[in-house]
């Protein structure tokens, strides 16, 4: 989308979801807004059905955990005899918007076939168990998306017609995208000869910390210090 045509999108969905909205973002060439979540399915109606929007599709929905957004483990230049729980990359965390303070969020990317654009809709959950109703019945390709969301992250879809795990196994314990998730498991499978059938025991691995011994500075992630190339002799 072009600047212009963005800017155009923002206006219509400001002037006609002002009162459903509680905000609006434009940010790297993309629009997002916030939606409370008993207002999710009008909202979705509205984008779906008026043609000045046209979203015909949701091509995905997917949650959220925002525990620790904004907050790095390796924020040290020294070194340390502790180790580190996560391996972090450089400038990966974004500082939390003010007034940012729910845990979970269902994030819904809308495409409009006939305009040709994009939308991301976020809703964020304050319920708990987190809950949000399902717009199954109002894009079908949602169910598979909403399944997914309520194995990774426990989110419940209501009115969803078969809202069961899709990714991890029947016996699973827990949701492994919420960041209190252990790195390690809770429980690991094993074939048991005495049984002949596999059975699920207590995890027995620890999880391994990163521990580095030395850091240093390093120049690719800077340009003005980077090193100028020597000429050829």
């Amino acid at each position: 989308m072009t600047s212009a045509s963005l800017q155009t999108l923002a206006e219509s969905l400001q002037a006609r979801l002002a009162d459903m909205i509680t905000g609006l973002k434009i940010a790297n060439g993309e629009i997002s807004i916030d939606v409370p979540p008993d207002r999710i399915t009008k909202v979705c109606l509205v984008l779906r059905d008026e043609a000045e929007f046209s979203f015909e599709q949701v091509s995905d929905v997917c949650g959220v955990d925002y525990s620790a957004y904004g907050k790095a483990d390796w924020e040290t230049k020294d070194t340390t005899t502790t180790g580190f729980s996560r391996g972090v990359c450089k400038d990966v965390f974004q500082k939390q918007d003010p007034g940012e303070t729910h845990r979970l969020a269902v994030v819904y990317h809308l495409l409009s076939l006939k305009h040709n654009r994009r939308l991301r809709v976020r809703c964020m959950l304050e319920n708990h168990p987190p809950m949000i109703q399902s717009v199954v019945n109002i894009w079908a390709s949602a169910n598979w998306f909403e399944r997914e969301a309520f194995d990774l992250y426990g989110i419940l879809f209501e009115g969803h017609p078969d809202l069961r795990r899709i990714l991890t196994d029947y016996g699973f314990i827990g949701h492994p995208f919420r960041k209190d998730f252990p790195l390690e498991g809770n429980v690991e499978v094993r074939y048991d000869p005495e049984k002949q059938r596999v059975i699920y025991q207590p995890v027995t691995i620890s999880n391994r910390v990163l521990v580095p011994k030395v850091i240093r500075e390093d120049n690719r992630y800077t340009a003005d210090e980077a090193e100028p190339p020597q000429p050829e002799s």
